[in-house]
């Protein structure tokens, strides 16, 4: 395939930005890498995260975001042999691990001290071509299609695998808070092919009416509501709370008051990432009705596996919209405000 020397790019040229929509050189794999022909790319509030310098973690600079990017591979390293030129692959947040350290030999790689991570420590997916460490892209069908399927290689993967740490089984309640926004919708749909019956916690009418179609039971909306965690523990089985919580909110309010809507032995998983934020809860009721407070990272390689799998089968059909890349700060402008319903897909220039 005939591959350019360069290429269009969102690049953040400074913490902060703003946003630099301009050309860039194509970059060249290393031994044990893939590049790919970005056709499709979500957006996530992580880049938004990412080029606002808001996590105590040092961010690449000038970066190009993104990391939810699905296309075809068109060069390869030496070393590669699971990938073919012409094959369709996807880049996800973790671009790239030591696979030496305690956690990468135990399939924790996402926690790898030495993770290169996409669009945050290295170039992302927000231009034409992307380069990612073989043994971490995912690959995609062909008979699947890659503007539906980008969400999933993150926020699919994200929720998924906190549904999986919950503990949570089939036919008990999850209640997922955030349930609206890009991740929310995607956990809705595994928390249904898992079995499971969700409560939906969210903001406004458009977000109503998306959970309802993605058939949650009840939606319980912050804005209006009088007295949110009594609504929430009506909302549920005899009202004794939800077995367990998804957490994917991006303030602080939500993850204090989690606790007092699980039910007992429940189980709560922190995935959002609010600024600067922190999780408190009272010991005494989380001692004596046995609660568990859990972080929950992005999926390791088997987790993205089965995360597709999912998706491939018809089981997930998340909603997104597709924009322009050049389209990219508008949509960053509405994700400050809170006004995106499910998922944004750039799609890339030709």
């Amino acid at each position: 395939m005939s591959i350019p020397e360069s290429q269009w790019a969102q690049v953040a040229e400074q913490v902060g930005g703003p946003l630099v929509y301009k050309q860039i050189p194509v970059p060249k794999p290393g031994p044990d890498q893939i590049l790919v022909k970005i056709r499709y790319t979500g957006v996530c509030h992580t880049d938004l995260h990412a080029m606002m310098g808001h996590w105590p973690l040092p961010v690449k600079m000038p970066l190009v975001g993104g990391h939810e990017g699905a296309g075809v591979v068109v060069a390869k390293g030496e070393l590669v042999q699971d990938f073919e030129i012409g094959d369709h692959a996807g880049l996800k947040w973790l671009n790239g691990s030591c696979g030496e350290c305690e956690f990468c030999r135990q399939s924790d790689d996402p926690l790898c001290a030495n993770a290169a991570l996409s669009g945050y420590t290295v170039d992302g997916t927000f231009q034409q071509y992307a380069v990612g460490k073989a043994t971490h892209a995912s690959k995609i069908p062909k008979n699947v299609p890659l503007d539906a399927v980008a969400p999933v290689l993150c926020a699919g993967i994200t929720v998924y695998k906190g549904l999986k740490e919950s503990g949570i089984r089939p036919g008990q309640t999850v209640a997922i808070v955030g349930a609206g926004g890009g991740l929310g919708s995607l956990a809705q749909q595994y928390a249904k092919a898992m079995g499971l019956r969700v409560v939906c916690i969210d903001g406004g009418d458009e977000k109503r009416v998306m959970c309802e179609q993605l058939g949650s039971e009840a939606y319980v909306d912050f804005t209006k509501s009088k007295d949110l965690v009594a609504d929430v523990k009506a909302a549920t089985p005899n009202g004794l709370g939800a077995h367990a919580v998804i957490l994917l909110a991006v303030s602080e309010k939500p993850f204090q008051q989690a606790t007092e809507y699980v039910r007992s032995r429940g189980t709560i998983i922190a995935i959002g990432l609010p600024p600067d934020a922190s999780l408190k809860a009272p010991v005494f009721q989380t001692v004596v009705r046995m609660i568990s407070i859990k972080g929950s990272y992005v999926g390791n390689r088997q987790d993205g596996v089965e995360a597709l799998d999912f998706f491939a089968r018809g089981l997930i059909k998340a909603p997104f919209k597709v924009a322009p890349l050049k389209d990219l700060p508008k949509i960053f402008e509405l994700m400050e405000k809170g006004q995106i319903t499910g998922r944004y897909v750039l799609e890339m220039p030709e």
